[in-house]
């Protein structure tokens, strides 16, 4: 059973890179993500908050698809042939801002209605616009998928994702790593205490890290071009054909 702290919340979150192959690269930032249900995603901005935070159900699954943001997640599941009632959906998403929303992963914590996880959903978004979802069945906490979707211009589309996710009262955590040819070539984390999201705490959480997608979409591109730099091979994109519930 997940024992889950109270949401919606506040995370101050560490995110952390490491490219094992062809050199050594990596690096970390800090940047405010928030925890919430899937019923009601909003909940932790106060109205005339939302043009500096929110977060809609537009931006996640299918685009142009303006239904609750619980229905698409069903809905997706249904698609998929997934047995899992979600009967309670917590999310972990950066914020839209400002009028954009960039957020590299979108978790989904799928719960049953004793509050054990059924399952996770990876909902993972590059910088071409276009989005993928890879469902996990979680055993203690971990999973593995094939790669599908072309996400660094650095890195062919394929190999296998080995994911870990960790969620109780206090913290959230996801862990991936990408192995190629028997060799894990790519790390990536993020993680952070849960802090109930009261309207002190969400305002200066605002305050704090006012344009987190901007921050996180300019930091890709100035990694990309440091990667660039160093003559690091760019793999041609190939069309993405979105999994069933996402198109």
């Amino acid at each position: 059973m997940v024992t889950a702290g109270p949401t919606p919340a506040v995370v101050r979150a560490r995110v952390r890179h490491r490219r094992n192959r062809p050199f050594r690269y990596e690096f970390a930032h800090r940047t405010t993500m928030w925890l919430v249900d899937a019923a009601a995603p909003d909940a932790a901005f106060p109205r005339w908050l939302r043009p500096l935070a929110s977060i809609r159900a537009v931006d996640h699954f299918a685009a142009g698809d303006d239904r609750p943001l619980l229905a698409k997640v069903r809905s997706f599941l249904d698609a998929q042939g997934l047995g899992w009632s979600a009967d309670r959906v917590l999310v972990l998403a950066n914020a839209r801002s400002l009028g954009y929303v960039f957020d590299p992963l979108t978790t989904y914590f799928c719960l049953d209605a004793e509050g054990r996880v059924e399952g996770v959903l990876a909902e993972v978004h590059n910088t071409y616009g276009e989005r993928h979802c890879y469902p996990l069945a979680v055993e203690n906490g971990a999973a593995a998928v094939d790669k599908e979707f072309y996400v660094s211009p650095f890195f062919t589309v394929e190999g296998r994702y080995d994911i870990r996710t960790r969620l109780t009262g206090d913290r959230v955590a996801v862990a991936i790593s990408l192995s190629q040819e028997d060799e894990t070539v790519f790390t990536a984390s993020v993680d952070g205490p849960l802090s109930p999201a009261t309207a002190r705490r969400t305002l200066a959480a605002v305050a704090r890290n006012p344009l987190p997608s901007h921050r996180v979409s300019a930091l890709i591109r100035w990694h990309g071009i440091r990667l660039w730099l160093r003559r690091l091979p760019v793999i041609p994109r190939r069309p993405h054909e979105a999994p069933e519930g996402m198109a």
